[in-house]
């Protein structure tokens, strides 16, 4: 045994008061199961393999956002990818010892169409991806190319070579972003990062708070986000609208639920049963409300930034929605939260109980 100081200087808890293993140098691993994945442990939880993130749901929307819309063409035809039909599997990520480990198991359906110039004749059919994997090189990744009965091989020819490479093109990029952006902030520097006295600055345009020098660093896993902007419009004014976000009876109203506002700089708020809180940031009145946001299920002390643009226009007000710092693995649920428990239930308190202005 190594003594005191004599250690791996990965060694993080000697650098530590709190004894925090930030690249979990000292776990001991294990062979992982024969799915490939690591099961029953919540996203980002430190076990015996280290801290390990889950990349499912990330997966599913990078494989949407890679895939669908990809166009092939030539003198005979063209043909377009046009649905995500099925995605079957998962994938995650962990750290061990200062490195990233990468699991991934995936079975994809694709839908395509396409049309043969000379005839106009419009034709579908199916790529089928059977098991994408970190056991396969993307190369070498088996991409099966069908179509409807009847007349039309030469798009079926089409997209069996110009559409393959174009597929799996775009499965190379899902790995570069599973190994880039979405670990981005999984390996910390054990030692530069573990003292009292360093001062943490992030450019204005990433979701982190400044860490002054007298304060303890909490480091630990930061976790990906992206940004969302949403617009919306609502019969009302610019007055009314505002309101809607700043009273409390009237967010009691829309949201159905009981809420606590302090429509003030620096003010809390709590939303739907203490589900949604957060801090004013900026009021600026029938203009503009930027807020310090959270739901309860989000990873603890995580708040994302939501700046609230309300616009006039020709009888009605344009909501301009950016949010940014939002957990990858919440966007969709963030989008829900806006759309469905925001936007259309504010829209439906207008029509049942018009505001004065």
């Amino acid at each position: 045994m190594a003594k005191w100081g004599q250690g791996d200087p990965r060694w993080i808890v000697e650098e530590r008061e709190d004894g925090t293993n930030v690249n979990n140098w000292h776990w001991c691993g294990r062979r992982r199961p024969p799915s490939g994945i690591w099961e029953g442990r919540p996203a980002g939880a430190e076990t015996a393999l280290g801290t390990e993130r889950d990349a499912t749901s990330w997966s599913k929307g990078k494989f949407q956002e890679l895939l669908v819309g990809i166009v092939v063409e030539n003198d005979t035809g063209r043909g377009e990818i046009s649905e995500l039909k099925q995605v079957e599997g998962e994938a995650s990520c962990s750290s061990r010892k200062g490195k990233l480990i990468f699991f991934y198991e995936w079975y994809i359906k694709l839908g395509w169409k396409g049309i043969v110039k000379e005839s106009g004749v419009k034709h579908k059919g199916l790529i089928e991806i059977p098991n994408l994997s970190e056991e396969n090189e993307v190369d070498d990744t088996e991409v099966n190319v069908s179509k409807k009965k009847g007349d039309g091989d030469i798009l079926k020819d089409l997209m069996k070579t110009a559409g393959t490479a174009k597929v799996r093109q775009a499965l190379g990029d899902y790995l570069k972003a599973l190994k880039t952006e979405f670990t981005m902030g999984m390996i910390l520097p054990a030692k530069a990062m573990a003292t009292q006295e360093l001062t943490v600055k992030r450019k204005p345009s990433e979701n982190t708070l400044q860490v002054q020098a007298s304060s303890p660093v909490a480091l630990g896993v930061r976790i990906p986000t992206v940004a969302l902007h949403m617009m919306e419009l609502f019969d009302t004014t610019v007055e009314q609208l505002y309101s809607i976000f700043t009273v409390k009876d009237l967010v009691q109203k829309f949201s159905k639920s009981t809420a606590v506002l302090e429509a003030e700089k620096g003010g809390k708020f709590q939303m739907f049963d203490g589900n949604i809180t957060g801090e004013y940031l900026e009021l600026l009145t029938n203009k503009k409300i930027v807020m310090k946001w959270r739901c309860k299920n989000w990873p603890e002390e995580h708040y994302a930034t939501v700046a609230l643009n309300f616009v006039p226009t020709l009888g009605q007000t344009e909501l301009q929605l950016d949010c940014k710092g939002v957990p990858v693995c919440k966007e969709e649920n963030m989008k829900f939260c806006w759309q469905k428990q925001h936007f259309e239930e504010i829209k439906g308190l207008l029509q049942l109980t018009p505001l004065n202005g």
